[in-house]
């Protein structure tokens, strides 16, 4: 069991499990229709699976093993998605989408190496969306403008859930405060990175974090990152204050786009520059794939932020550790 695992004191839902069902629901139904109003998004259907090597599959910190199978009527191995990124990008191409339309699809992806807690499952449920922009939207103001679009898509879905279901009492801070990776080091130098997350996202309830990815000045990288699809310098991850988590909450990590440019200077900061082989990268640093906006917005997250639950597991089904099965039952958190 996960030595992360926190038992909230003299925790029980607002909801009963039938209640819980309904809600998430409702919360999917609303937030996605808020979110592709906000960012102009067609919803599209997306692959679960991917060729093995195909260089679609995302890497994520470079160190997670995927789930592969073969298959009985195709010479290739498949690998199941850890998220879609890189192919959303390529449908865009495909697809023929022009600056300013996008679009956004449900993930659903195993990550088998992910450590168990009450915000991380090894089943991950995700809206990814991506939209295409222009050479002169690449900059910080217009990844402030679509973190601004959809933190006010999840105070809107809050203030409904809340009007549904009136035990539900939280409100979301829709004025998120921006923030480097490197101005947080700076104010806590000598804190973890985790400890400076949960610091900000106390005081400000609703904090982007932005440039992910690259080495700070202590040496130390605030977090990994793959280096072929966010551009480091024009990224970040949404954080939201969870008051029954006592502790700051990811719900969406996102960025600009690498161009050619910033995939070549991150592949070699990386020493991966052997990906170079794959078409992705190819039309990427042949400009031949659009320039784009995309991420990840975790749906169990936000369910369970916006539910006011103790454990993901409580608005997921999953695989979980008896031993944690047996604690979170011992402190009223019911797993489905």
């Amino acid at each position: 069991m996960s030595k992360d695992l926190y038992l909230p004191e003299g925790y029980k839902s607002s909801l009963t499990l039938r209640e819980t069902q309904h809600a998430i629901k409702y919360i999917k139904d609303i937030f996605q229709q808020a979110l592709s109003f906000a960012l102009t998004l067609d919803r599209v259907s997306a692959p679960l699976i991917v060729k093995k090597g195909c260089g679609i599959n995302d890497d994520l910190n470079g160190v997670e093993r995927k789930v592969d199978f073969d298959i009985k009527e195709i010479d290739a191995e498949a690998e199941v998605v850890q998220s879609l990124a890189k192919w959303k990008r390529m449908a865009l191409y495909r697809y023929g989408y022009n600056a300013g339309e996008g679009i956004y699809t449900d993930m659903n992806a195993i990550r088998r190496d992910d450590d168990m807690d009450n915000t991380h499952s090894i089943f991950v449920d995700q809206w990814d969306w991506e939209k295409v922009i222009t050479r002169e939207q690449r900059n910080v103001e217009y990844l402030k403008d679509a973190v601004r679009s959809i933190v006010k898509a999840i105070a809107y879905t809050k203030r409904k859930v809340s009007l549904r279901y009136p035990q539900i009492s939280g409100i979301v801070c829709d004025e998120p405060f921006f923030i480097t990776t490197q101005e947080l080091e700076d104010m806590y130098p000598d804190k973890t990175p985790k400890e400076r997350e949960r610091l900000i996202t106390k005081e400000h309830k609703t904090v982007f974090m932005m440039q992910i990815g690259g080495v700070m000045k202590s040496g130390q990288r605030h977090d990994g990152r793959a280096p072929d699809y966010d551009d480091w310098s024009l990224n970040g991850d949404l954080l939201l204050w969870d008051e029954v988590l006592d502790n700051a909450l990811e719900v969406s990590s996102m960025g600009i786009r690498v161009d050619a440019d910033s995939l070549a200077k991150q592949l070699r900061e990386l020493d991966a520059e052997d990906r170079n082989k794959y078409d992705y990268h190819k039309m990427i640093a042949n400009d031949t794939l659009p320039l784009t906006i995309g991420g990840g917005i975790g749906q169990s997250r936000l369910c369970m932020f916006l539910l006011e639950k103790a454990h993901i597991g409580e608005v997921q089904s999953s695989l979980w550790p008896d031993e944690m099965s047996a604690k979170c039952a011992e402190h009223g958190i019911i797993l489905l």
